[in-house]
């Protein structure tokens, strides 16, 4: 595949076959201006995920804390942006419109810009009746729905997960190629470039790219809890034609929007890479391994991807919500955790891989108090530890 040979200051516009940019010249990601001419810089941003959380629809003790945490991310002078690994709330709380835009107006008072991947709770599970949804009746063949104080459907669209995602992207993603916070990073999102070829992929304006100071960042929505989405919504005896589109639409932008993003990491000659998602891609949830066989095309992505580009990849995801540091696409391979954590090799999940570049970290999550892993990025490349890898390391901070 030929691939556009464009000066890599501006890498996150336009470089990999097909990229066509509604404003090239904007789309250039803060950060990596200038990033040819100088050394790069140490750098570091706050990870967190599943937050903020309630354990019912009526718990919001997450939620009242998230401006004191929202300030102290923004008292870390070390901190210069913020990335958010998806869910936020709890399955055991209402899919409402007023409850998306409270934590997007929250997050308005990040002083640095914020990057969020959707995660499953927001979306993908909002069918389910704890979390205001329904349930499949088969007598009737409908869909008994959760209701409210007046008698209409609790949740938004009545817990449709393709409404709701509507609903999450109108809400936090508004403007393709700008982020929240403090909206002053400038990504790359899907819904920006050439997808004549496949145009459905122009809807995920949620999977963005960025560059800085050499380190190529990408996010990309892949949902965690559900298989991949592939659990009959409303507990169905199968998945409607509405949900197989969904699945195979937005898998197949996934793994576009990843070939993608490690093509511009090879072509810009990137020192590391970045990968956001919400989902445990090994996370058997006590399941059987059929359970996360969904994943699998994005595991191979993930492995491919990185053998090719042949230096640092940093996994990050949520989901699990127990911190977890291991490599996954190692047979046998060290890890460390919260208590227990580690007593299952995630290699099991999607065995037959040996890639030695890439190490995951499973971000805690629906901790009291809230947390956030303070990642930091250094020109030097670090032996690797239990919380480094590459040029990346890693501590986590409670408040």
């Amino acid at each position: 595949m030929p691939v556009l040979r464009l000066p890599r200051t501006r890498i996150a516009a336009a470089l990999v076959l097909g990229v066509a940019l509604a404003a090239p010249t904007t789309a250039v990601a803060a950060g990596e201006r200038g990033d040819d001419h100088r050394p790069p810089r140490t750098f570091a941003y706050a990870v967190y995920g599943d937050a903020p959380y309630g354990t019912s629809p009526t718990d919001t003790s997450q939620t009242e804390a998230t401006p004191a945490f929202v300030a102290a991310v923004n008292a870390d002078r070390a901190v210069s942006g913020v990335l958010h690994v998806g869910d936020i709330h709890s399955g055991s709380q209402y899919c409402t419109q007023a409850y998306d835009q409270q934590v997007a107006d929250l997050w308005r008072g990040f002083t640095d810009p914020l990057v969020y991947t959707p995660g499953d709770n927001e979306w993908a599970d909002c069918h389910k009746k704890k979390e205001g949804g329904g349930v499949y009746n088969p007598a009737t063949g409908q869909v008994d729905y959760v209701t409210d104080a007046s008698g209409a459907p609790a949740d938004y669209a009545g817990g449709n997960p393709v409404d709701n995602l509507a609903l999450v992207r109108s809400t936090f993603f508004p403007q393709p190629g700008r982020t929240l916070g403090s909206g002053s990073l400038r990504v790359l999102s899907q819904a920006q470039v050439d997808n004549r070829a496949h145009p459905t992929d122009g809807q995920y304006v949620e999977n963005v790219l960025w560059m800085r100071d050499g380190i190529l960042f990408v996010a990309v929505d892949v949902p965690g809890g559900s298989n991949n989405g592939t659990d009959p919504w409303y507990g169905a005896p199968t998945a409607s034609p509405q949900q197989v589109t969904e699945v195979a639409n937005r898998t197949g932008a996934a793994l576009r929007w990843l070939q993608r993003s490690f093509a511009t990491a090879r072509e810009a000659r990137a020192r590391g890479m970045v990968v956001m998602t919400q989902a445990d891609l090994w996370d058997l949830d006590g399941k059987a391994a059929s359970h996360v066989a969904g994943y699998e095309p994005v595991v191979g992505a993930l492995a491919d991807g990185a053998t090719a580009f042949g230096r640092p990849v940093l996994l990050l995801n949520g989901d699990s919500h127990v911190y977890r540091s291991d490599d996954p696409f190692r047979a046998g391979a060290s890890c460390t955790g919260d208590d227990g954590v580690c007593a299952y090799d995630a290699h099991d999940s999607h065995p037959g891989y040996d890639v030695a570049n890439i190490h995951r970290v499973v971000v805690h999550g629906s901790t009291v108090p809230l947390e956030y892993l303070r990642l930091t990025v250094s020109p030097r490349t670090a032996p690797a530890s239990a919380t480094s890898f590459g040029p990346f390391s890693w501590e986590r901070v409670t408040h």
